[in-house]
């Protein structure tokens, strides 16, 4: 009696690992999908130029570009409905570049290593208040910032071996492509991290990643920098 119940349940465990197997063919949009985020990856991960990897990748429509700042710069609630395009634009992608090299030097500044990794000067910098007023000369300190920032952090990178490390694995994580999953992947709609769609248009969240269709090609709206495999 046991092995009469024992052999079907054997034959359905088997068509389902076999089905399991079977590889899912994806709709070529959702392929292109995929390959927009690996592309936006790849060339984060050659020198870590945030700017570069945006234009290269993001979206191109001025109003969607605008609500993405606004949805994930910081602004401290300063109201930015009188703020040009540029100056907000400029802002969010200094604040992204800035996330992008801190992101290795975190985790390698324990103990004695941080007066090194986060000397003074550089704490500094992050204990600025944002103005209420007059953005676009926050965004000129912020660039002059950037500089010194990444003066700094290039400098690590020759002389400081746990930050080496860290910045390795990190463009090791980059550069791992993302694949599609084993089920064929679907829209979403209802967008939620600002204004940036409206609330039936539909992207696919790809990973760490929002993609919309834009003309007739794959963009990208949102990325998630520290959930990125590393």
């Amino acid at each position: 009696m046991m092995m009469r119940v024992f052999f079907p349940i054997c034959i359905s465990l088997l068509a389902v690992a076999q089905a399991l197997g079977q590889s899912v063919q994806q709709p070529p949009e959702v392929l292109e999908a995929y390959r927009v985020c690996n592309e936006f990856q790849r060339l984060l991960a050659e020198n870590l130029d945030f700017d570069r990897a945006f234009e290269a990748t993001f979206t191109k429509d001025p109003e969607k570009r605008r609500a993405i700042a606004i949805a994930e710069g910081e602004f401290g609630g300063v109201d930015v409905s009188k703020v040009d395009d540029a100056t907000l634009i400029g802002i969010y992608k200094t604040q992204a570049q800035f996330i992008v090299l801190i992101a290795p030097m975190v985790p390698a500044s324990g103990g004695d290593n941080k007066a090194v990794v986060f000397p003074p000067h550089i704490e500094e910098m992050f204990k600025r208040p944002l103005p209420k007023e007059s953005l676009q000369s926050y965004l000129v300190q912020l660039k002059q910032d950037l500089a010194v920032f990444r003066a700094h952090f290039d400098k690590l990178a020759e002389t400081n071996q746990l930050v080496a490390d860290r910045i390795r694995e990190l463009k090791k994580g980059l550069r791992e492509p993302i694949t599609p999953p084993d089920h064929v992947v679907k829209t979403l709609t209802a967008y939620s991290h600002g204004h940036v769609l409206p609330s039936k248009a539909e992207y696919y969240q790809i990973g760490n990643y929002s993609v919309i269709r834009e003309g007739g090609e794959m963009r990208l709206i949102r990325f998630r920098l520290f959930d990125i495999r590393w």
